[in-house]
């Protein structure tokens, strides 16, 4: 009788269940826990039993602004702690894998409007601000501020609908992390001989293994794992102590050994018998998460795009009386790398080819239907490239208007991420630095970017109107591009820079 009061109850509410595990009420869920916190799910035509805490929690989910709008997980039921609801660190991003808790905007006890913002997380590409759909009180702080390295998954906080279950939520109560996010960390982090972390090949260590990595100052990085499920054993380090391999320097136990036989040895006048420096001798400089990132992706692309550099040098007077021009006669004030977007955006709407990006999918080119250009803004957390969309439909005074406008949100950190994803071409100026010339690296999936160097004048020989040839003064300016070969043969990049050359020889071509 009981097992059939079961199935009844199974079948009446299973779509209950479905739904408590995409909205932020579980009403429906309790319904369904009882004396024993077991949770009864129907599968198939039979029934099975599940307790609460295997269910999983959603994070969160992502808008495309900067305001990130919080879901609660669903509740948690226990003996010892009140209804809850886990909060996790989201995925803001489709390269996210962690994030830092930059700051806390609530405190424990502090109640919970929705629309109010509980903290700000810093993603691989700007500093979000999590803002919460619901109402209730914020219990406990799992994560404190100022964290590096979060993991996506990772329970950050605890809420509660009641304040009297502020109270009852036991201290010991870190929530539940998914089996996926501890796996992650084991396979990253191992300990060092200074007892700290560092990355990783293996996912576990036996403890003679750990032993020897620490007597004998290994590289853990370095090593190869041969036991099940990843594990590093006490062969693996003592095959790659055998060969050679892993080794990095002088292990702590040996030092007192390292530093009697140096005292014996004869001194040499200039040299340190220590023969290494101190401890002080550097100051380790933390990464911010968007330069992580940066990294990592300059690093891919060097690796899987193959580069093509070309490089042309423009004339930049006429811009320059241009813009003298605009200031003088209409009170218009642009920068040089304004009028260079205009140009550059008319240029590529001129040769189509070179606005297009390679399809790894599909192995073949795509163009693009605007013309948006990244430009590169110089951050305190690291580079940002900000988008003008539409570029060659806009007027150069509309483009220096948004240029300031993001580059402002840029440094501060209030970038959208509509703001900074996609765009078709970049632009890295450094023309107001003393750098005649350089070349950068191209920002995937984007096939093309062109580094601008300062304009410098010359002297070259030229024929005035008599047609007599004189020595005249000029100021040049060297434009490089770095193109994906995919996209970018020898006839796509000469025609752009032929274009571009004839944009800054006649600014009158900004009216066509």
């Amino acid at each position: 009788m009981a097992i059939s009061q079961v199935r009844r109850l199974v079948i009446s509410r299973a779509p209950s269940i479905i739904r408590s595990r995409s909205l932020t009420t579980c009403r429906s869920l309790s319904r369904l826990v009882t004396e024993k916190d077991v949770l009864v799910e129907g599968i198939g035509n039979g029934t099975s039993l599940r307790p609460v805490s295997s269910l999983p929690r959603p994070s969160g989910i992502c808008r495309s602004s900067s305001m990130l709008k919080l879901q609660h997980g669903t509740r948690s039921f226990s003996s010892e702690a009140p209804l809850h609801a886990v909060v996790a660190m989201p995925a803001l991003s489709p390269t996210m894998n962690q994030g830092n808790i930059a700051k806390w905007r609530k405190k424990e006890g502090d109640k919970i409007e929705v629309g109010d913002i509980l903290c700000e997380i810093e993603t691989d590409k700007a500093t979000l601000e999590f803002e919460s759909l619901e109402e209730g009180f914020l219990a406990k702080i799992l994560v404190p501020e100022g964290s590096k390295d979060v993991l996506v998954g990772q329970p950050i906080a605890i809420t509660v609908e009641d304040p009297d279950d502020i109270k009852k939520i036991p201290s010991t109560l870190s929530g539940a992390s998914t089996p996926e996010v501890k796996e992650e960390k084991s396979a990253r982090q191992a300990v060092d001989k200074e007892g700290k972390l560092q990355k990783t090949g293996f996912t576990r260590i036996s403890p003679s293994a750990k032993l020897l990595i620490t007597e004998f100052g290994l590289d853990a990085s370095s090593l190869h794992a041969s036991g099940p499920l990843g594990t590093l054993l006490k062969g693996d380090v003592l095959a790659a102590i055998k060969s050679g391999k892993g080794s990095s320097g002088p292990s702590h136990v040996s030092k007192d050994k390292t530093s009697q036989s140096t005292q014996s040895l004869p001194q040499t006048p200039g040299v340190s018998s220590s023969g290494s420096r101190s401890s002080d001798s550097y100051e380790d400089f933390p990464n911010s998460q968007i330069r992580k990132v940066i990294a990592k992706r300059l690093l891919e692309s060097k690796m899987t795009t193959p580069h093509l550099y070309l490089s042309s040098d423009v004339i930049l007077d006429p811009l320059l009386a241009f813009r003298k021009d605009l200031k003088e006669k209409h009170d218009i004030k642009v920068s040089v790398n304004d009028i260079v977007i205009k140009a550059v955006a008319l240029a590529l709407r001129n040769v189509p080819e070179a606005n297009a990006y390679w399809s790894a999918e599909k192995e073949e080119v795509i163009l693009c239907d605007s013309v948006d250009i990244s430009i590169a803004v110089a951050t305190e957390k690291g580079l940002m490239t900000p988008i003008v969309r539409n570029a060659d439909q806009k007027s150069i005074s509309a483009i220096s208007t948004e240029v300031k406008e993001l580059a402002e949100k840029a440094r501060a950190g209030k970038l959208t991420p509509n703001e900074f994803q996609g765009g078709t071409f970049s632009i890295s100026n450094l023309g107001m630095f003393p750098v005649d010339r350089f070349c950068a690296i191209i920002n995937p999936p984007q096939a093309c970017i062109m580094a601008v160097g300062r304009g410098n004048k010359v002297v070259e020989p030229s024929i005035d109107s008599d047609g007599i040839e004189k020595p005249a003064v000029v100021t040049r300016m060297n434009v490089t591009l770095s193109a994906d070969h995919r996209v970018f043969d020898g006839k796509v990049g000469s025609s752009f820079l032929s274009a571009l050359n004839s944009n800054f020889s006649d600014i009158r071509r900004f009216l066509l």
